[in-house]
């Protein structure tokens, strides 16, 4: 036992020093990738939070490209900053005038996509390399740390204060294949993600091996950074965390994406089982998600997850889901259905935000409002629900300050009880 704790201290003190000390090295990079980008002749062709290459202009996108979308499209004119050519255009005076430095000149719009469904925590900058023309990254360090302070009601608003979150991690890829590992240094389960995705040479078929996300659950796809919430609520607490339907797990996955159909995206996989009365392993469980995305604004999707499939099932959910995206304006809700090990349960989850940009140097403020509801259906009968506000202020895709308060009737609780909460978010990638 003591060699173990050894052993895990040491792990911890490894992955600190890494942590430090990467800001200092991503920070030294002279020129960011969109410039680098910019500056390559227009005749290269280049070659997913995952760290892998597709096509999911129109599936998913970069967690900070949902943001700088937002901003541009509330800008008037949807205004960009200025445009630079490599260095030749700029000398040459007989190089083409980009049509965006022509005065009065309409810019393309991008079809940015809904929010990134990642099963991983990296950045999808490779997901987005193929549709900007700029190569992908063959190797990249990302890094995370949530502080958050609390004051709730149920302990008589003590006030805590205390790091939610330090992630780092590192994203590799090849042509066809890639890989990510990442850590948290404030979670009792240091290791998060390992695992490897390959993928044929199209990007539309994929095999993902290792410990990712389970396919299950909208709200649990989308990255804990681009989520406007502290958390992701009520519901998926008790289902993922309490009754272990869903989250990370080691396990084998495919994966079919078709842009052409809708952008349709299909995910099924068996994965490690839960734990039983005794402590004993569990045969694996079985898990699976369908999205499609028939208008730009609206995408829609269902997503199950059955314990012990190769046993026969125990316990079962059935989840629904949709989101409505129109300028800075978003709207997601999902509801969900099964059984449960206290019996049948019905679930719903609503959430509305509004990112509005501030000035022209990448602030936003994003008031948001959601709410919950819990209901258990069996021998014991019980309900819970939850509603929650807040505003947050973000800078560009590097930081964030979020103020939440939530009044909650949570599994356990014998009243609604107040809970308030600030948090600071900031990352590199």
């Amino acid at each position: 036992m003591g060699g173990r704790g050894m052993e895990e201290q040491g792990w911890r003190g490894l992955f600190a020093a890494v942590l430090l000390g990467l800001p200092a090295v991503a920070g030294a990079e002279p020129v960011d990738d969109a410039a680098r980008a910019d500056a390559e002749p227009a005749t290269q062709v280049s070659t997913e939070d995952g760290a892998a290459a597709t096509d999911a202009a129109s599936q998913s996108a970069e967690p900070g490209d949902a943001l700088d979308g937002a901003v541009a499209q509330a800008m008037p004119g949807g205004a960009q900053g200025p445009v630079m050519g490599s260095p030749e255009q700029v000398n040459d005076p007989s190089a083409p005038v980009p049509d965006a430095a022509v005065p009065g000149a309409k810019k393309p719009k991008k079809d940015k996509g809904p929010k990134t469904d990642t099963l991983g925590e990296a950045p999808a900058e490779a997901d987005q390399a193929d549709d900007k023309g700029k190569p992908a990254q063959r190797i990249r360090v990302f890094g995370r740390v949530f502080a958050q302070a609390t004051a709730d009601e149920r302990e008589k608003y003590q006030r805590n204060l205390g790091i939610e979150s330090a992630r780092v991690g590192v994203a590799a890829s090849l042509s066809n294949l890639e890989a990510e590992v990442s850590a948290d240094l404030a979670s009792k389960t240091i290791l998060k993600d390992a695992f490897v995705r390959l993928a044929d040479d199209a990007k539309r078929l994929r095999l993902y091996a290792g410990r990712f996300k389970s396919p299950f659950l909208q709200r649990s796809q989308e990255s804990a950074w681009t989520l406007p919430m502290q958390g992701r609520g009520l519901v998926e607490d008790y289902l993922t965390d309490t009754n272990d339907l869903g989250g990370r797990r080691l396990g084998l996955m495919g994966e079919v994406r078709l842009k052409e159909a809708w952008g349709l995206k299909l995910s099924a996989g068996l994965f490690e089982g839960g734990e039983g009365l005794q402590g004993e392993r569990l045969s694996e469980d079985g898990s699976a998600r369908l999205s499609v995305r028939p208008f730009k604004f609206l995408t829609v999707g269902a997503s199950t997850y059955l314990t012990q499939v190769i046993d026969g099932t125990k316990q079962h959910a059935t989840a629904a889901d949709a989101e409505l995206s129109l300028g800075g304006l978003s709207l997601t809700g999902e509801v969900a259905t099964g059984r449960l090990a206290l019996g049948p349960f019905m679930s719903q989850s609503v959430l509305a935000y509004w990112t509005v940009p501030v000035g022209r140097e990448g602030w936003a403020v994003q008031p948001l409002v959601g709410a919950e509801a819990l209901q258990l259906q069996g021998g014991i009968q019980a309900q819970g629900h939850a509603v929650t506000g807040g505003l947050n202020i973000l800078l560009a895709d590097s930081f964030k300050a979020q103020v939440q308060a939530e009044r909650a009737l949570r599994p356990g609780d014998v009243e609604p009880a107040l809970e308030l909460s600030v948090q600071l978010a900031t990352r590199f990638r």
